[in-house]
């Protein structure tokens, strides 16, 4: 008799023991959360000293551009970066100006960085009002990269030397790939300051409006802060020691993630906070019940977004690659944040920080039979078909503009939204001088193959046919040493460099230079370069390789093109396997991954007629429909198991079709605002003066706020209101529900 009395007694006291430890748990993980991020801030400001932002390291080994970047290292102790600076006066250039120019070279050979021996003469353009002097950086120096921000040092002085005592009214811009390069790394220093401003900025105007508390918002967005530091800490160390690849790119978008998800996981946790605070007189226990219902659609919220970037792994883009794991860190870290140290924050503080509408323990939080959500639940129940079939419609008919989508890539002049000296300097260079010289396809082939390959690409439609356009590549060390002895550098047969000045064979290979029509970064030269692979390849015995810029952005894009046709399978079959483990259905998770896909393409389609008409941009990356599909699906895929997951938990209790409404009416407000603060983040994307950076923000901007207002809160309750309890099926809960 006694033991069946004291069972109850001791089944309790276990069950309080598991949730005091819990909390112990949950506390000293918090604490530990904090100290990481606290520590790991100062190295958000680092991050930019171990990114790479130039274009060969982001291709994989395996591209052809890539062997020849490598095994070109083999002629050239030093790899250089083609950089040009450019004068120019209105009216034509006057005595004093040449003399400037022509004293130029020696001034700029002494500044650090440059190839002193590759710098050029003056080219005096037929206008008589333009001149170019060829000024390489040094990219790499026996094999070792020189690093973003030393290039954009090195860049400044030597375009500071050379506009240092030119007569007044003279005209001096940087141009080449190495200037534009160089434009595109100074591009990035914004995320440091500007973007993460901007971005903290509008998450607090919008949680102010949100909580309409003065205090409140300090929580998740200190929050967000310590985990974006703790993610610097671990990304750091893992791109210093050549683990991760980081660039500019991925850095700017970890920032916005990392703010933009973090906000959302505490607006899910702290609605639902409030909801228990009306249930309990403890802070604790409410926070307790609170983590417990709303950690399982944070985690697999979480989980489906760190999945879906790790997909990206399967790509061969370097710079995909690293994204991935660069924002799946974020993401762990941010989750693991918002799940401990956020809580922990919560309870130490009264309910008072949730002033003025502090909460109180009256059981009165049930938002789901009261409030505007819960009337336009009611709204939308009366007429279910006719929602969805209706928004089903406008989200095809936005898909339809898909088809416009100009996916090509972008030149270097194009990719910014600004006017960079280097845009400047090139569009002028380009005007007034041949569009492809500093900037030759790399071809490395046998050298008895030669004379064969030389004569082979010289006929090639789009390569020079000036004289000394196709020959073995300068060895610029013999040069200078030719030139500080004295002797003449004169010129051999067809206009090239004689043997004596040329690069020598190096295990029986040789390095061939070939000057093109086109500049670099245009579809023309990445025509020329099909051309000239196909003819080489075909030679016998040569076993040729192409490279050089226009190659590896030649490379880059086809590289592109087949991640996203990879990716985008595997990142929608992950997501469909956790969905059906999450809800425990078939059904349900096949019509989620329909509905985000549909939206996924409306959203494409109006980026579409948006880039085309409104921003007039000249392109769209071709990895921009990959990067738009992993955020905007992963993400949107959250918002729905933010809703059906709650909808479930009401569905044991409520059946359904009712569970589906008091989900909605739940989960409404607190699933729009989030959607507001993710948008509102990604949007400051536009905070950087990059293309490629403006379309995702764009893109995912519009996508999550399309997504959140129409797909989460029409199309997808409408649809599961209206096929019922089958939206379960097989679980029994198809069976047993109403």
């Amino acid at each position: 008799m006694t033991d069946v009395v004291d069972q109850p007694t001791t089944s309790a006291r276990r069950s309080r023991r598991r949730f005091s430890r819990g909390v112990v748990v949950v506390g000293l993980l918090g604490v530990v959360m904090f100290l990481v991020g606290g520590a790991g801030g100062q190295y958000q400001g680092k991050l930019s000293s171990v990114q790479k932002n130039d274009n060969a390291a982001f291709l994989p080994s395996s591209a052809e551009s890539t062997k020849v970047d490598t095994d070109s290292q083999a002629f050239q102790s030093v790899q250089s970066v083609p950089s040009f600076i450019v004068y120019q006066r209105v009216g034509g250039l006057t005595s004093a100006d040449r003399q400037a120019i022509a004293a130029a070279p020696g001034a700029l050979r002494a500044v650090g960085g440059v190839a002193s021996d590759q710098v050029g003469s003056p080219v005096f353009a037929k206008d008589g009002a333009t001149a170019a002097l060829s000024v390489p950086l040094i990219g790499k120096q026996h094999g070792v990269d020189v690093p973003g921000n030393k290039l954009v040092d090195v860049e400044k002085a030597v375009l500071k030397a050379a506009r240092q005592g030119v007569p007044a009214g003279l005209v001096v811009h940087s141009a080449g790939p190495g200037g534009l390069l160089v434009a595109f790394i100074d591009a990035f220093k914004g995320i440091d300051g500007a973007l993460l401003l901007a971005a903290g900025l509008v998450v607090i105007l919008i949680l102010l409006i949100v909580y309409r508390s003065p205090v409140l918002w300090i929580f998740p967005l200190f929050s967000a802060l310590l985990a974006l530091g703790a993610a610097a800490l671990a990304i750091y160390e893992l791109a210093k020691h050549g683990v991760i690849t980081l660039n500019g790119q991925s850095q700017g978008i970890l920032s916005v993630l990392v703010l933009g998800a973090g906000t959302d996981y505490a607006l899910l946790l702290i609605s639902r906070y409030r909801e228990e605070l009306h249930n309990y007189t403890s802070r604790v226990e409410a926070m307790a019940h609170a983590w417990r219902r709303a950690s399982t659609a944070i985690l697999a919220s979480a989980s489906t977004v760190i999945l879906g970037l790790l997909c990206l792994a399967f790509g061969e883009l370097n710079s995909d690659k690293s994204l991935g794991p660069v924002c799946a860190i974020g993401i762990a870290c941010t989750v693991a944040v918002m799940l401990t140290f956020l809580p922990l924050a919560l309870t130490l503080f009264p309910r008072g920080v949730f002033w003025p509408r502090v909460p109180r323990a009256d059981h009165e939080g049930d938002l789901a039979e009261s409030g505007p959500w819960s009337r336009f639940a009611g709204a939308l129940a009366r007429r279910d078909r006719p929602a969805w079939i209706g928004t089903a419609v406008v989200l095809v008919l936005l898909a339809v503009a898909l088809t416009t989508l100009r996916t090509g890539g972008l030149s270097s002049e194009n990719s910014f939204t600004t006017q960079p000296d280097a845009v400047i300097g090139q569009k002028i260079y380009d005007s007034h001088f041949p569009q492809g010289s500093g900037a030759p396809a790399e071809i490395i082939t046998n050298t008895a193959a030669v004379p064969t390959v030389i004569a082979t690409v010289a006929r090639i439609p789009g390569v020079s046919t000036a004289p000394g356009s196709v020959c073995v590549a300068p060895d610029y060390a013999k040069i200078a040493q030719t030139l500080v002895a004295g002797a003449p550098a004169f010129q051999g047969s067809a206009g090239c460099l004689p043997p004596s000045l040329q690069v020598t064979s190096k295990d029986g290979r040789l390095l061939v230079d070939a000057t093109l029509d086109y500049a670099y970064d245009s579809h023309q030269a990445y025509d020329t370069v099909t051309r000239i692979r196909a003819a080489v390849h075909a030679i016998p015995g040569a076993n040729a390789l192409v490279g050089g810029a226009a190659a590896i952005n030649l490379d880059t894009n086809q590289a592109s093109r087949h991640d996203r046709n990879l990716i985008i399978p595997i990142v929608l079959v992950v997501i469909l396997v956790i969905l059906a483990l999450l809800l425990r259905s078939f059904v349900a998770p096949v019509l989620l991954v329909l509905t985000v896909v549909l939206s996924f393409s409306a959203t494409l389609g109006v980026s579409a007629l948006v880039f085309n008409h409104v921003f007039h941009f000249a392109n769209a990356d071709p990895g921009f429909p990959l990067f738009a599909f992993v955020f905007l699906v992963a993400l949107g895929v959250d918002y729905n198991i933010f809703l059906m997951t709650r909808v479930r938990e009401e569905t044991l209790a409520f059946g359904t079709r009712r569970g589906v409404l008091r989900g909605l009416s739940v989960t409404g407000g607190v699933i729009t605002s989030a959607g507001v603060v993710l948008a509102a983040t990604f949007a400051v994307l536009a905070v950087l003066p990059l293309v490629f950076l403006s379309e995702i923000g764009f893109a995912v901007a519009f996508g999550v706020l399309l997504d959140t207002i129409v797909v989460r809160s029409v199309l997808v309750p409408a649809l599961s209101h209206d096929i019922g309890r089958w939206i379960w099926w097989p679980s029994r809960l198809a069976r047993d529900s109403r």
